[in-house]
């Protein structure tokens, strides 16, 4: 099987769940002229001696032919998912979120895979009209990032319809953990409590909501995804935990597992424009159950502790970098 987006955050872990799962896995990095391959570079031994490293880029049109020849499943997660980012480039979230998966499905018809995972975002659905919000929710593009999102899922849907495509739409909630960027607001606010050389927690807007899940959840839902039987074909099913938590209720909970003392700031910088924030997040994840028996087996507050054990190793490891630029 196949996993693009296998360099980065939830494809790193989801290729270590399908190895230790005995899966025969081909994992996808972006190719670079640095040689490097994302958080497949820290993976263990053991992980990487079970996988087929590739690199190339879900753009090439010729190489995802080639890539997904003789593949079985393909998990789709490779994107580019930075909010901010999208603001200032948004043609390049079209050519990778939308053109780059025209590629896999085109590839994964041709080639007869027998079931495609295609990765979406909750903020497709924009800020919560309903809540929990449900997979019937409407989609609402409040950032050139979720338009894209909701572009790629469209193209999704349609080659199930138009092709009978076995292709499935995996929709995670905010997904946490380790090797997260930190432009994602948790990361950013652990990696701040417990760096010395903060001395205080500089954030966006505090009250905006969020259904915030740990990553060995997310992976279950898309191990499930790739083997379940009673899923859809064509349709989207959302993975998340139903528990809506505030931004600010999260920086005090990551203050009292730091034991940090610092003040908070909200910048306005770091806000998103007035229309483009997504207000309310929190996930109505029964379909998912239903068809195959997922929920989240790692609670917020243990996945919260696991995060904060993983960044004290990294900055006491010099691991990252000592600078206030990751706030910018």
């Amino acid at each position: 099987m196949l996993v693009t987006g296998a360099d980065g955050f939830i494809g790193s872990h989801l290729v270590e769940g399908l190895v230790a799962a005995g899966a025969k896995v081909t994992a996808l990095a972006q190719y670079n002229s640095f040689g490097t391959n994302g958080w497949l570079d820290e993976v263990s031994d053991d992980v990487l001696s079970g996988i087929t490293l590739s690199r190339g880029d879900i753009r090439d049109t010729a190489f995802m032919e080639r890539l997904v020849a003789g593949q079985e499943i393909v998990f789709h997660l490779a994107a580019l998912i930075a909010i901010p980012h999208s603001y200032d480039a948004p043609q390049s979230y079209v050519d990778v979120n939308v053109t780059g998966t025209l590629n896999v499905l085109e590839a994964a018809r041709r080639h007869g895979v027998r079931r495609v995972v295609h990765t979406s975002t909750s903020e497709v659905y924009g800020t919560a009209l309903t809540k929990p919000i449900g997979e019937d929710h409407p989609l609402q593009g409040q950032s050139p990032y979720s338009a894209s999102k909701i572009a790629a899922d469209m193209m999704a849907e349609a080659y199930m319809r138009s092709f009978s495509l076995p292709v499935y739409i995996l929709r995670p909630f905010n997904t946490f953990g380790p090797r997260q960027s930190e432009r994602a607001v948790l990361s950013t606010m652990i990696r701040q409590a417990l760096d010395p050389d903060c001395p205080e927690i500089r954030l966006g807007d505090l009250k905006p909501t969020r259904d915030f899940n740990y990553v060995t959840n997310t992976v279950e839902a898309f191990l499930a995804m790739g083997s379940a039987d009673g899923l859809e074909p064509g349709r989207a099913y959302n993975a998340g935990t139903g528990v809506e938590v505030s931004i600010s209720d999260m920086v005090e909970r990551v203050l009292s597992v730091t034991g940090a003392n610092k003040p908070v700031v909200e910048e306005p910088g770091r806000f998103r424009p007035a229309g483009s924030e997504v207000r309310a997040l929190v996930a109505d994840s029964r379909l998912l159950k239903d068809a195959c028996g997922w929920t989240p087996s790692v609670d917020l507050d243990t996945g919260v502790g696991k995060t904060v054990d993983w960044w004290r190793d990294r900055i006491g490891d010099g691991k990252v970098r000592r600078s206030s630029d990751y706030l910018t």
